[in-house]
């Protein structure tokens, strides 16, 4: 009985620390992503900074210096990359959307006739609710519009103003990557050696195993990410979609979301192309990519998670369900959280 009770006031102890800890970051992160970005990356490129040591005799501080300034040029690239090919797929959908309206008018006129005529043949009462209806419907599109439309606005607005902020973010990730590399590969920096070297503690155990499992954990996001992206790039290169790389970007994005998902971008898509292009059969094999990728997306989710982190795969997907239904994104990251550094501590016996 007096082992149970123990347990459960180790059990409630972590769980009270861990909620604090976790509350703490992300509310200090504001102030503190310079230095978080900074050591993400330091922890990439620390291997590459050691073998250039090691290869060509090279002092810390040069070795830091090479790694650092190719990690962030290879990023810009790639983002400048990325960029400029949204961009420019962008522009090219804006003018066609409006060049196809401006082509199809006649025909989407045509179209709102037929419909017309139809419902003046059907019972004054039904008409009438379809126009309540239908009213209220344009009032709260109209709505919906002008709150997306001041939204939009809002976020420029914001961007434009947290210029100052990123780059300061971006200078002083930079920097301080540079410096966490360097201490993390110098020899004179002992702290990490006696961390690591302290056999007689269970940190250097924890140290390793954090430090594992959370890359793991970004890891296992990425591949999931990089299969959806591929995934929705081949079945619009093989049904000719128009702008794939633009769209399959933006499934990749929307495929972490909680909420949005991939049918943010898979749905509306079949819609215009069953109704407007009448193309039917890329219209219904849309759909049933949409509803195959959604399911190899349910499928390897929890087991690549779980074999990423070491967990079961029911604690998997308990964490990402609780963690969903609880507080969407953040609620995953916490639950998902919280089972990695149980399942630590718990190997360490200290729960």
């Amino acid at each position: 009985m007096h082992c149970l009770i123990d347990k459960i006031d180790r059990l409630f102890l972590f769980f009270l620390v861990y909620t604090l800890v976790f509350l703490g970051f992300f509310s200090t992160l504001n102030y503190t992503l310079p230095f978080v970005l900074a050591l993400i990356c330091a922890l990439i490129i620390k291997k590459p900074t050691e073998f250039i040591c090691k290869r060509f005799k090279v002092k810390p501080s040069i070795a830091s210096l090479i790694t650092t300034f190719t990690f962030f040029t290879i990023i810009i690239l790639f983002l400048s990359l990325g960029i400029t090919t949204i961009t420019q797929e962008a522009i090219q959908l804006g003018k066609n959307t409006q060049l196809y309206v401006s082509k199809n008018s006649n025909d989407i006129y045509g179209y709102l006739d037929k419909v017309r005529k139809y419902f003046i043949n059907l019972d004054p009462y039904i008409v009438s609710t379809i126009e309540k209806t239908f009213s209220s419907s344009i009032t709260r599109l109209s709505n919906i519009t002008v709150q997306v439309t001041g939204k939009i606005v809002t976020t420029l607005i914001g961007i434009l103003a947290a210029i100052p902020y990123i780059l300061m973010v971006i200078l002083f990730t930079l920097l301080t990557t540079y410096f966490f590399t360097k201490d993390m590969t110098s020899s004179e920096n002992k702290l990490l050696d006696i961390v690591k070297n302290n056999k007689s503690s269970k940190i250097p155990y924890i140290y390793s195993e954090t430090k594992r499992m959370l890359g793991n954990y970004l890891l296992s996001y990425l591949l999931i990410i990089g299969i959806t992206f591929i995934e929705t790039l081949i079945v619009f290169s093989i049904f000719k979609v128009k702008y794939a790389v633009i769209l399959s970007i933006i499934c990749a994005i929307a495929d972490i979301l909680p909420i949005l998902g991939i049918g943010a971008v898979y749905i509306p898509l079949a819609v215009i192309y069953f109704f407007f292009i009448k193309s039917y059969v890329t219209a219904f094999g849309i759909i049933i990519s949409y509803i195959l990728v959604s399911v190899i997306r349910q499928v390897i989710e929890p087991k690549i998670v779980s074999s990423s982190l070491g967990i079961h795969p029911v604690a998997a997907l308990a964490a990402l369900f609780i963690g969903l239904k609880a507080n969407g994104l953040s609620g995953i990251f916490f639950c998902m959280f919280l089972v990695v550094f149980y399942n630590i501590l718990k190997k360490v016996d200290i729960l």
